[in-house]
């Protein structure tokens, strides 16, 4: 596989991974994706499994979720994996089922999940430069053993740059998105 493919590879794969890391933080917007990935220790601790593994996740308006459990005894442990979570959320069960209501953010939780959004996108910014950074190390070493001319060398460096500079285009517009979402009112 040639370097520009696999430095694309690389690239989405750390793309895609931004999108389900800010999926979890908080707006003032219910949105399953908030809840469905969360940890449910569960059968007397015997088994550890996603929300979305254990039940139907759904909006209840636009600030709240109901959660319903395929399997009614695991109510309690759904309910004590919302309580541990550090989404600050209380669940409220009634009977099989759970309600979540989404409190509205204040400005300095908004600022707060701001800054959090910040964190995660220059954290993936980094790694798609050590990508392109290994794929021009790649590129260098193998003009110096003759694999390929000056000519091949300098547009592939120019192909991964202009790729790398998509990308970081992409994760900004990414921010941007989960920044107005997060402002929001």
């Amino acid at each position: 596989m040639d370097t520009v493919s696999t430095f694309n590879q690389q690239a989405l794969k750390t793309i895609d991974s931004l999108k389900e890391d800010l999926k979890s933080i908080r707006t003032g917007r219910a949105s399953p994706s908030l809840v469905e990935n969360l940890v449910v220790e569960t059968y007397g601790g015997q088994t550890k499994l996603r929300l979305l593994e254990l039940a139907t996740i759904v909006t209840d308006g636009p600030s709240a979720l109901a959660i319903l459990p395929f399997d009614p005894s695991v109510v309690q442990d759904i309910e004590k994996a919302i309580l541990k979570s550090p989404l600050g959320l209380t669940p409220a069960v009634q009977g099989t089922k759970i309600i979540i209501r989404i409190p509205t953010l204040n400005t300095e939780q908004r600022e707060k999940y701001i800054k959090v959004v910040g964190e995660k996108v220059e954290e993936k910014k980094m790694i798609i430069r050590n990508h392109r950074d290994e794929a021009r190390k790649f590129i260098k070493t193998s003009l110096e053993k003759k694999e390929m001319s000056e000519d091949e060398k300098f547009r592939l460096e120019k192909e991964i740059d202009v790729q790398s500079t998509k990308y970081m285009e992409e994760i900004s517009k990414i921010r941007e998105n989960k920044e107005t979402e997060i402002r929001e009112v």
